[in-house]
């Protein structure tokens, strides 16, 4: 008994030096951490697109890096983003595209239009908003039109950052 209590803590010591030692790349959730994006420099889509909050300078170059060909911003114009990012994207050699959606704006009208967006490149596409929420609930309704039911798409829309507009949602998906 002592023996295979023995060896169960060395390969617990073992298992922790390699897990420790061995760089990994990060995960590739349909949403990022943009400060993660930015530390290991670089990003790897999911089926061509990859949500997140507002970008940085120094994130949105390592999306330029990474082979992104686009940036869609659906911050509206009174949401301050600190920076020229039209200018910042265009300079990065990237398209930057003004989508501007409110909270009010979640439907599947803007879902099928951000869909004709996305389906313009076929280089990955970053997509965002101030936090990924508004990014997510147009995603879910997105992967509806595709033919998700209402619970897969749900879950699409939370991978790509939907939160708080959840409720508004899973309205439209009951009224569809």
């Amino acid at each position: 008994m002592k023996k295979v209590g023995w060896l169960l803590a060395c390969s617990w010591v073992l298992l922790a030096a390699c897990v420790g030692s061995v760089e990994t790349a990060p995960a590739s959730p349909l949403k990022v951490d943009l400060q993660s994006v930015v530390d290991i420099g670089r990003v790897q889509p999911v089926n061509g697109i990859t949500s997140a909050g507002q970008p940085d300078q120094a994130a949105l170059k390592v999306f330029a890096v990474s082979g992104y060909a686009a940036v869609i911003d659906m911050r509206t114009a009174g949401e301050e983003r600190g920076f020229d990012e039209q200018a910042v994207v265009e300079e990065l050699g990237m398209d930057y595209l003004s989508f501007p959606i409110s909270s009010d704006g979640i439907s599947f009208e803007n879902a099928a239009a951000l869909d004709e967006l996305l389906g313009g490149y076929d280089q990955p596409v970053l997509v965002h908003c101030a936090s990924g929420n508004r990014v997510g609930a147009l995603l879910a309704l997105r992967a509806s039109l595709k033919g998700a039911d209402d619970e897969t798409a749900l879950e699409v829309g939370k991978q790509g950052g939907l939160t708080g507009l959840e409720p508004k949602v899973r309205e439209a998906l009951d009224q569809n």
